[in-house]
């Protein structure tokens, strides 16, 4: 049976190994715009980076509203859903921090510097979404 996830199970699931996050933001006409993203947690926030010129860049500087799907595809079958708004940043030095951790989630600690420099340039964005709704459920098809 499918059971509601606590605050110390979904961070845990989407903090699980290198799941990816399915991030949806709102195009400029109002439907939605998927886009599979890295991310790590950092308290009650999420936080990403993306191409300032990219579709979920622009949709973001205009407006921030964003839902991040992170699931497990296997049976029993769980998900978490996030919501937020986003808040934009173009620092370099705190870009570079967040896109260093973000390498060595899904990277590799060894390769996590590399990919926070290849991350923290000119035209790149740090999103970081503060956190104000939360679906999360273990085992759906138990």
């Amino acid at each position: 049976m499918a059971k509601k996830m606590t605050q110390e199970e979904w961070r845990a699931f989407v903090s699980h190994s290198t799941r990816t996050g399915k991030l949806s933001t709102v195009r400029e006409d109002g439907s939605p715009h998927v886009a599979p993203i890295w991310f790590v947690l950092d308290g009650d926030s999420f936080v990403f980076n993306t191409g300032k010129d990219t579709v979920k860049g622009r949709n973001l500087a205009r407006d921030g509203r964003v839902a991040l799907c992170v699931d497990d595809e296997r049976p029993p079958f769980s998900y978490v859903v996030l919501q937020g708004r986003a808040e934009i940043s173009e620092d370099m030095e705190e870009m570079r921090t967040w896109a260093s951790r973000i390498g060595g989630r899904y990277m590799g600690e060894e390769r996590a510097e590399a990919f926070g420099r290849r991350n923290a340039v000119p035209g790149e964005l740090l999103v970081r979404v503060p956190i104000d709704k939360v679906i999360a459920v273990a085992s759906v098809a138990d």
